[in-house]
């Protein structure tokens, strides 16, 4: 079994800087697992945000957040972060920390592992 922990999420104004964690833990994890996050907010369907390879390298982001927000992952803490800049008021959802072997089946939504998510919310 795998869990994964997301902490890091509050309120925000708009503008601000938020940084998300996800811890992941369990006998079967494997620091070779892409690792990604999605989000959902209320009303709407969940959606990829971002994700990045065993390695820390070839991150990939929904147009949405590109240039402001930043994944990386520290391998030694089974840990994968996301550095949020510039947060808008669509930033406003529930954080959801994915893990997969397969970096194709992450992004469609099909991951094995999912937390239990964060709540980020960002005021005007």
């Amino acid at each position: 079994q795998v869990q994964l922990v997301e902490s890091g999420g509050g309120l925000v104004q708009a503008g601000g800087s938020l940084r998300l964690s996800c811890a992941a833990s369990g006998r079967t994890f494997s620091s070779s697992y892409v690792m990604g996050w999605f989000r959902q907010a209320p009303g709407k369907e969940r959606e990829f945000v971002t994700r990045v390879s065993w390695s820390g390298g070839s991150p990939y982001y929904a147009d949405s957040v590109k240039g402001r927000f930043t994944i990386s992952r520290d391998n030694a803490k089974n840990t994968v972060y996301l550095q949020m800049r510039n947060l808008k008021l669509e930033d406003t959802a529930v954080y959801y920390c994915a893990a997969d072997p397969s970096p194709t089946r992450l992004e469609v939504g099909r991951s094995h592992y999912w937390g239990q998510g964060t709540q980020v919310t960002v005021s005007s």
